[in-house]
């Protein structure tokens, strides 16, 4: 620990530079695929808001278990077939994945379709699973 403090010491403006490409780093990813809402607070969108699910998954993902009432899109189509939430444009739409790792491109893309409420659930399905909340299959 003290070699540390005096690395820090004599090479501050080395340790200055990496702790602001850090904080960059960090500022970055947070922006990049916009907001993220917990498993709850999903729950509160789509009860108190009619907020609408958009399940990103593959098929065979997705008819093992789904949120209810969520639309299926998979990630492949989601800019030819992003036509299809127009009836619901002015409502909050939550983007959902299997871990929360590929849905920051889907509302990077629904918001360039002109989508301007999109959030994306923060670990995906496997959170949505971890909170205990239902799953309805096919």
């Amino acid at each position: 620990m003290e070699r540390l403090f005096e690395f820090v010491v004599n090479h501050y403006i080395l340790v200055s530079i990496f702790v602001a490409l850090l904080l960059a780093l960090f500022l970055l990813e947070s922006r990049r695929g916009g907001k993220k809402v917990s498993a709850q607070e999903a729950v509160n969108l789509i009860n108190r808001d009619e907020a609408v699910v958009v399940d990103i998954r593959e098929r065979k993902e997705f008819n093992e278990g789904r949120i209810t009432g969520s639309i299926h899109i998979p990630l492949s189509a989601i800019k030819e077939r992003a036509g299809e939430l127009k009836k619901h444009q002015d409502k909050t739409v939550i983007v959902v994945d299997k871990m929360g790792q590929h849905a920051a491109m889907a509302v990077k893309q629904l918001n360039a379709e002109g989508y301007p409420n999109v959030v994306r659930l923060n670990g995906g399905i496997g959170d949505w699973k971890a909170s205990s909340l239902p799953l309805v299959k096919k």
